[in-house]
């Protein structure tokens, strides 16, 4: 086999399951072995962004590699803010780069797409990958593969392989997996035992699972040790989506002061907060109603474990979880919780439409037909997805990247079949909307409820005297047709719930729902959660 066959059996071994790209120059010779050998099955886009935001929803969803490939220069730096998102947010995605020949600087000219010097691209991707290589090498090629793949899914972070165009078909020996990465079982053993012993002294322990519980494919097994320990259980605003359909304890989310009051008042005053794979970030604690002192939690993050003053070092998720459930037993314990309400039973009058309307409608609409895995863009979007009853959700809770939602939501249906809900305002719309014209290629049928006030309001609730967050009506839903789906435009309550019903009823082709919000109306938890952020910045 060649090295780039190699390389792709590789990735399907070590868990990816399609790729993701955009060819160019640079790229042609590797993609035309994508196409050809049919290893994995290989989905374009229109724009690099769109490629890396659906390449790491993907990787999301599963909690395996999703794979980006892209050209050279113009390719690959068109996607750094998607690397990035998935970098700050512990995705393992694979970024596929063409490059230059290993001959091609001897010219003495510059190269096409070249930015400072041929190795810039790598340079920068250093900053946003936790590995890199340049397959330029076929006899260590094997090694270097089976070492980046490895470092990919033991941080589950973004890794960077380049691949010279005169190098994609020269001959190369199989990719071995590297061995499993050995852990300290004294320093597993000790490290346990204070966790168990730190809840059991507790009156009032939780347990928050983070990203990294999805990431690990921990889901049943955090939800089992839940149940054992008698830990009720809640996520984090990143974490909204976990253990969905695993029979956990679950309370909600916590949002400090944007949130649920009986899960805020449940997370801040727990002398037992068990932080399990969360990213300690603004987004997830920036608004909390009392400040949470981290030196009093457990964490476990990023292959540690921090208690108060204590931390085990090179102890992974999955180990620790394991090494729990062993020690606990195997009976469940008897105690009950007050799960989190969420809005339903729309009254579909003639009212104008508000976010928490949408929420409303969604969970009517999940009750009769069953949940659906969602993708949501940043922005009121995302808020009035904490309340729409718990289902699989992928979005940029914490990096806060607009565009992510519609390449997201493809990515979604390409990686597990289903069909997908997408959230997504005019703003970020207009960056990366236009990839649903890829629907109709590949059967791709989303439903996308676009949240029109003519705005990027979220930026205005912070600075409302800037005119500049005045985006003007594009008039998306008579631009669906062209784009190969179906479009509407809804202003009332009635109006919204005949539009969800007859998407649902039509499947083949995209659904986009354009939903007209008068300006300045914010769902519910966005305006705790402005109001919250603001009084804390407040001058003292």
């Amino acid at each position: 086999m060649n090295l780039t066959e190699q390389l792709l059996h590789a990735l399907k071994r070590h868990g990816a399951r399609q790729i993701f790209g955009i060819p160019g120059d640079f790229a042609l010779p590797y993609f035309r072995i994508i196409e050809e050998s049919n290893i994995l099955p290989l989905y374009t886009m229109s724009h690099e962004p769109g490629v890396g935001f659906a390449a790491d929803a993907a990787a999301r969803i599963n909690g395996s590699l999703g794979v980006a490939a892209v050209t050279y220069g113009a390719g690959a730096l068109n996607m750094i803010n998607s690397v990035a998102a998935a970098f700050a947010e512990k995705s393992p995605l694979v970024v596929l780069s063409g490059g230059p020949g290993k001959g091609e600087s001897r010219s003495g000219l510059l190269l096409h797409h070249q930015a400072k010097t041929l190795d810039s691209q790598f340079h920068i991707f250093k900053e946003i990958t936790c590995d890199q290589v340049r397959l330029d090498d076929a006899a260590r090629a094997p090694a270097d593969i089976a070492r980046v793949l490895a470092s990919c899914l033991r941080h589950s972070e973004p890794v960077y392989i380049e691949i010279p165009r005169d190098m994609v078909a020269v001959p190369c020996a199989e990719v071995l997996p590297e061995a499993p990465f050995a852990v300290d079982p004294d320093a597993l053993s000790a490290c346990v035992d204070e966790i168990l012993e730190t809840l059991a002294r507790a009156t009032s322990p939780v347990l928050m699972a983070g990203v990294e519980v999805r990431r690990y494919g921990l889901e049943d097994k955090v939800a089992t040790l839940s149940r054992r320990l008698g830990l009720p259980v809640v996520t984090s605003f990143m974490g909204r989506g976990l253990l969905t359909e695993h029979n956990a304890p679950l309370l909600g989310t916590y949002m400090g002061v944007a949130g649920f009051p009986e899960v805020t008042q449940r997370v801040e005053s727990s002398d037992g907060l068990f932080l399990l794979g969360e990213i300690i970030c603004d987004t997830n604690f920036a608004v909390s109603e009392t400040k949470i002192d981290m030196r009093k939690t457990i964490q476990a993050l990023n292959g540690q474990v921090n208690i108060g003053y204590h931390t085990y070092a090179n102890l992974p998720l999955a180990a620790l979880v394991d090494c729990m459930l062993a020690r606990v037993g195997t009976q469940d314990q008897a105690f009950e919780i007050t799960p989190q309400v969420f809005p339903r039973h729309l009254l579909a009058d003639s009212a104008s439409i508000t976010p928490t309307d949408i929420a409303t409608a969604v969970n009517d609409l999940m009750m009769e037909h069953g949940t659906m895995p969602m993708a949501s863009d940043m922005g009121d979007c995302l808020f009035t997805a904490m309340d729409i009853a718990h289902t699989a959700l992928v979005a940029p809770g914490y990096y806060a990247t607009m565009g992510f939602g519609v390449p997201a939501g493809l990515g979604l249906q390409a990686a597990t079949g289903e069909r997908p809900l997408i959230l997504v305002g005019d703003g970020a719309f207009q960056m990366t909307g236009w990839e649903l014209g890829n629907c109709k290629r590949y059967g791709w049928d989303p439903i996308v409820l676009l949240f029109n006030n003519a705005s990027w309001e979220m930026l205005r609730t912070f600075q409302p005297e800037s005119s500049f967050n005045d985006l003007g009506d594009w008039g998306f839903a008579d631009m669906a047709r062209g784009l190969g789906g179906d479009g509407v435009r809804v202003h009332t309550r009635a109006e919204l719930k005949c539009a969800l019903d007859n998407a649902m009823a039509t499947r083949g082709r995209f659904q986009l729902i354009e939903v007209m919000i008068l300006s300045g109306v914010l769902s519910t938890t966005l305006a705790r959660f402005v109001a919250g952020v603001k009084r804390l910045n407040a001058p003292k």
